[in-house]
């Protein structure tokens, strides 16, 4: 079982990125939040997708209808279409993709939950400032530079 799921995650990470929409399912765009990922519910499993600086899908399971979309909690990054965020993106994909992820749900936003996710012991936030990334994308407070 494991190397099906295995198979199936190596899958998506080549395929995955080349996606023009993300392929993150386990939030549908309307309606109900699972109940799995209520405010406080732990969750992990490998990063399989990353849509920009500050956002990435993690497979709970097996299939897109088991990929949660997560926007993180401690690090806004530069808006995809700005100069920088290219360089964002590249920046959390070379962090994160295709490593184990544990993270802690806190509330919705649109189709994904916003959390904290930690590689190891670190928040990918604090590694993402650690590894000198910059912040400034929507909802940054000026203030905590």
């Amino acid at each position: 079982m494991r190397i099906v799921f295995g198979l199936a995650v190596l899958a998506a990470l080549t395929t995955a990125t080349a996606a023009k929409a993300d392929p993150c399912k386990a939030i549908p765009d309307h309606g109900p939040m699972p109940s799995y990922l209520h405010r406080g519910a732990h969750f992990s499993g490998p990063v399989i997708y990353v849509g920009d600086g500050d956002s990435l899908c993690v497979a709970v399971g097996q299939g897109p209808a088991n990929w949660v979309e997560i926007r993180l909690e401690d690090f806004y990054a530069p808006e995809l279409h700005s100069p920088t965020g290219p360089a964002a993106k590249a920046a959390l994909e070379r962090l994160a993709m295709g490593r184990n992820t544990e993270c802690i749900a806190n509330h919705r936003s649109y189709d994904r939950v916003v959390a904290t996710c930690r590689i190891g012991r670190r928040s990918i936030g604090d590694l993402l400032k650690a590894a000198g990334n910059t912040e400034g994308g929507n909802g940054y407070d000026q203030s905590k530079r």
